[in-house]
């Protein structure tokens, strides 16, 4: 397996034409292209003794007080989200912060000392991010390791986490060439850590934890469960299985062997949750519908079928090859048998090869000269409102009908025959939404695109609806 993964980064840099190149102190070398840059073995782990003193190169030391005016005194109101690490704030970074230092919007996040993760986790956050640098990854800015205060500072995400635009009551109607987009950013920082000369497995790939910045680029986040991969002959490295259930490969969970394979096993979930808009695991279903993988792997490889599950929000919005290619790619990611699966470098490549197919650049031509626009969908009104409007409604719609009827001139003396299957009075066609539901337009300042580094915790909404899906992605489990 070992070898495997050398020859893995052989061939990658032959496809980018650069040979790794000797860098920083920290015993990293990199690409000149980012997207294929690859790093060689990282240097040993750092403990918080040594971080409090000596961090790494591009990785600020903050003290707790920095941290706390950046944050406004970690005032509630600046609250990204809450969860199993602890707290996520939004903050702001600058001359009042720290004298010299650029102004920069920031997410800062603060370890709960009873949470269920701790300093195991949060060192291997540091220890990572401290070295790895990708185009990918999450920016780690900082980090506090001051007494019992242990916090980390990552650069802001605007669109927050790719679960808050697939899941979400009030969502983003997402579509198929942003989706691409986003797996193929996920596919190439995968591709970067498996492409060590020692693979580093990120063990929680999850649509929680890949933010979104203010163009949908998708940065991997949450360090904390990675582990270094297998070296010279082993075949994987074995660890107490954790994650997320829904996600973890069937493998790593009956036996606790890990592989990068197994990282591809979670992409392939997330892909299949992007293609149908549905979670990986949804009690809400009914009970042959509850496990994702289980109910719509089967269906990938047939045609008919397939166009049958993919999200009807996406309908236009693809080629019946493009989306054929996807979801056959999505369903070897998705194999019980982990050498079926494919390395993280195929994945991209297919991926760049369906971007890159004629059909896909005509649809995407089209849909930009449309003017199409992105829209939320807010809660619905009162029923009360809703009926008040129906009822305005009806007389508009009775004379609109008796208008189509009188409209169509006779043949030889005879009435036409008229069609049962006429147009909605209103004049709203059936992809058009209810009248109940209004559209708009959120501006970059709004909650909507406010949502920061919630995928590094993800607090469930108090106000949430029942209709809402139980949140999973908070479950860890050990085995």
């Amino acid at each position: 397996m070992g070898g495997c993964f050398s020859l893995e980064e052989q061939r990658l840099q032959s496809r980018t034409g650069t040979s790794a190149e000797a860098g920083g102190p920290d015993g990293l070398r990199k690409c000149k292209s980012d997207s294929k840059a690859i790093s060689s073995v990282l240097a040993p782990p750092k403990d918080v003794e040594d971080l409090q003193t000596e961090g790494y190169g591009n990785v600020n030391i903050f003290t707790y007080n920095e941290l706390r005016a950046a944050t406004k005194n970690f005032r509630p109101d600046q609250i990204l989200g809450e969860g199993g690490f602890g707290v996520v704030y939004k903050g702001v970074i600058d001359e009042n912060v720290r004298i010299g230092f650029p102004s920069r919007q920031v997410a800062v996040k603060e370890l709960n000392p009873e949470g269920f993760q701790g300093d195991k986790e949060w060192l291997a956050e540091v220890n990572y991010l401290g070295q790895l640098s990708h185009a990918n990854l999450v920016e780690l800015i900082g980090y506090c390791c001051e007494g019992s205060h242990r916090l980390l500072v990552y650069e802001y995400m605007a669109c927050g986490s790719l679960e808050k635009h697939l899941f979400r009551r009030v969502c983003l109607n997402m579509p198929w060439s942003t989706r691409m987009k986003i797996a193929l950013g996920a596919a190439r920082g995968l591709e970067y850590l498996h492409g060590a000369e020692r693979s580093i497995i990120y063990r929680d790939f999850k649509t929680s934890n890949i933010l979104l910045d203010a163009d949908y680029n998708a940065k991997l986040s949450d360090f904390g469960l990675a582990r270094t991969g297998p070296s010279g002959d082993q075949t994987h490295v074995s660890t107490r299985v954790m994650g997320t259930y829904g996600y973890a490969a069937p493998e790593y969970v009956m036996t606790g062997h890990l592989t990068a394979r197994s990282d591809v096993y979670g992409f392939g979930v997330v892909l299949l949750e992007m293609i149908i808009g549905r979670r990986a695991v949804d009690k809400s279903r009914p009970s042959r519908e509850h496990n994702l993988v289980e109910w719509a792997r089967p269906l990938l490889v047939h045609n008919r079928k397939l166009f049958r599950i993919i999200d009807p929000r996406m309908e236009g919005q693809y080629s019946t090859k493009a989306a054929i290619e996807v979801a056959s790619l999505c369903y070897r990611c998705l194999s019980q048998n982990p050498k079926g699966r494919p390395t993280m470098s195929r994945v991209v490549e297919t991926f760049e090869e369906v971007q890159s197919m004629p059909e896909c650049q005509d649809i995407l031509l089209q849909n930009c000269m449309t003017g199409s626009v992105t829209l939320y969908e807010v809660p619905k009104e009162p029923a009360e409102h809703v009926e008040t409007e129906k009822a305005k409604q009806e007389p508009t719609a009775k004379t609109d009908a008796v208008a189509v009827a009188v409209a169509v001139p006779p043949t030889n003396g005879k009435p036409v025959p008229q069609s049962r299957r006429t147009r909605p009075a209103n004049g709203r066609s059936k992809s058009e939404p209810p009248l109940e539901c209004k559209l708009y337009i959120p501006s970059p300042d709004s909650d909507g695109h406010q949502l920061g580094l919630e995928a590094l915790a993800s607090p469930p909404s108090r106000n949430s609806s029942r209709d809402d899906p139980p949140p999973v992605d908070e479950d860890l489990y050990k085995i």
